[in-house]
């Protein structure tokens, strides 16, 4: 009985979220993303509580304003750029041997270029806001 409350209490919290989060990418593959992680860690109920837990840091993520994301695409590549085998997603942090590039116009973001395409990332955590194509 107390498992199947916890149940229908998280799918009802999870359910309420998600039109909340809408519009906000970062939110919707984050909370993807935490889906799988808890169920495989937990199941089912690892999934749901995972997917909510995922919305929730996505929601934290700051998309660039319009005016970082025209500076960057209108830079010349930076001289350190990266190849990886991992799928860059955003939500992900870089490690702090990748070199990032600062935007002069916003101090809040920076940029480096992995696997072709530019990544924008939030300084102060490093973690990927946007993936220009």
């Amino acid at each position: 009985m107390k498992k199947t409350l916890i149940v229908a209490t998280c799918v009802a919290l999870s359910t309420l979220s998600i039109p909340a989060y809408a519009d906000d990418d970062a939110a919707i593959v984050t909370g993807t993303g935490g889906a799988v992680t808890g169920a495989i860690v937990g199941g089912p109920v690892g999934a749901v509580i995972g997917g909510a837990l995922g919305m929730i840091a996505g929601a934290s993520l700051n998309p660039p304003p319009k005016e970082v994301v025209t500076y960057i695409e209108e830079r010349p590549a930076p001289a350190h750029t990266y190849t990886v085998k991992e799928k860059i997603v955003v939500g992900n942090t870089l490690p702090s041997d990748v070199v990032l590039e600062a935007v002069p116009e916003n101090e809040a973001y920076a940029y480096t270029v992995i696997n072709d395409r530019r990544v924008i990332v939030q300084r102060d955590n490093r973690a990927i806001v946007k993936i220009i194509e």
